[in-house]
């Protein structure tokens, strides 16, 4: 229990001590993606660092949206660098949240469940892999939420590094861009988003009903 109160402790001081430096340094307040352009651009050689600290922050405390963070990467550094820029935030702050959850809840989870696939700690990396990059793939599913959630099953860090990174990689793109110019059709984002999650529910379900098909060998189900 110490230790746990030690790290969320570690964890709050450091996004508090970040959030600081930001608005020290004059960080608009609206977020918009055309103010935090041109704030960063302000900063000079900073400005790269600025934003991936920002987007790490938005990842790890969750209710900050970091598409409009691509977007602002893409206005103020251009498309591919900031296509790079921002990945690179997202990536350092899944990974801080998969770090977090899996100091603080892993041990709690697989002693609750210890036979669960998904959860144990034999439980298919390839399955859980798969379905990291297909929640990644659409921007309706909260990047913290994914990030914290995996922290607590039975995936490795570096599938999840990688499937994290490939995943998100297509809308991080656009997003830069396009700046905040894009607006994703509510209809095609929420249909999406259902389809995956229908593919997540029928997956499990059917490589159980089907423990000795190709896929099911593949992906280790049986483990």
């Amino acid at each position: 229990m110490a230790f746990r109160i030690a790290v969320i402790s570690l964890v709050a001081a450091s996004l508090a001590s970040a959030w600081w430096l930001l608005q020290i340094l004059g960080m608009p307040p609206d977020l918009s993606p055309e103010s935090l352009a041109d704030w960063l651009r302000s900063q000079g050689s900073a400005g790269p660092l600025l934003l991936i600290l920002l987007m790490t922050i938005a990842v790890v405390v969750g209710p900050i949206p970091t598409l409009p963070v691509s977007a602002t990467a893409g206005l103020a550094f251009g498309i591919l660098p900031g296509t790079a820029i921002a990945a690179t935030g997202a990536l350092i702050g899944a990974m801080a949240a998969f770090w977090i959850a899996r100091y603080l809840g892993r041990e709690i989870i697989c002693r609750k469940f210890p036979d669960n696939p998904v959860l144990a700690k034999d439980g298919s990396q390839r399955f859980l892999t798969l379905m990291i990059l297909l929640t990644r793939l659409i921007p309706v599913f909260s990047f913290a939420l994914i990030s914290y959630g995996a922290g607590v099953t039975a995936i490795s860090a570096w599938r999840f590094a990688i499937a994290t990174f490939i995943g998100m990689l297509p809308m991080t793109l656009v997003f830069a861009g396009l700046g905040n110019t894009l607006q994703l059709h509510p209809v095609l984002t929420v249909g999406a988003g259902m389809a995956i999650l229908l593919v997540m529910a029928w997956l499990p379900w059917s490589l159980s009903r089907h423990p000795d098909s190709r896929l099911a060998r593949w992906l280790e189900i049986r483990r």
